[in-house]
């Protein structure tokens, strides 16, 4: 069992997935890196000076105690963050497509098979069948 086990985890496609997950993590963290850091402030600046993250609608008010500690923490929806999300996902699914369409480019396309030599129309099998009836009732 440990020989299978080593064997499945030596084969080519376990590797490439282990790279393309670490390699995913890495792409994650440099798109919310320019996205939060390079793309929302462009876009909070045309927008009027807006921070997206800091978008919510609060449900519940902090309640504050006497000493001005927080003793109830806000309850809010963030729906900011969730728009820098939406931003991040068309971010990466634009790189991934420009990605496989660079690749797709590289890869050589797969010479045709040769086509079949056609068999004989409908019509020359008919008279293939007449002349042998002929043939026949001589």
């Amino acid at each position: 069992m440990l020989k299978e086990f080593k064997d499945f985890i030596m084969t080519g496609n376990v590797i490439d997935l282990a790279v393309a997950v670490i390699l995913a993590g890495a792409i994650g963290m440099v798109v919310s890196g320019f996205t939060n850091d390079i793309m929302m402030p462009i876009v909070g600046h045309f927008a009027g000076g807006m921070d997206f993250a800091d978008l919510k609608v609060v449900l519940d008010e902090a309640v504050i105690g006497p000493e001005g500690e927080v003793v109830e923490p806000e309850n809010a929806v963030m729906y900011g963050k969730w728009i820098n999300a939406l931003i991040n996902l068309v971010i990466v699914g634009f790189v991934l497509f420009i990605i496989v369409k660079a690749y797709n480019k590289t890869k050589k396309p797969k010479e045709e098979a040769p086509a079949a030599p056609k068999g004989p129309t409908q019509e020359e099998l008919l008279a293939e069948i007449r002349d042998e009836l002929k043939k026949q009732n001589k």
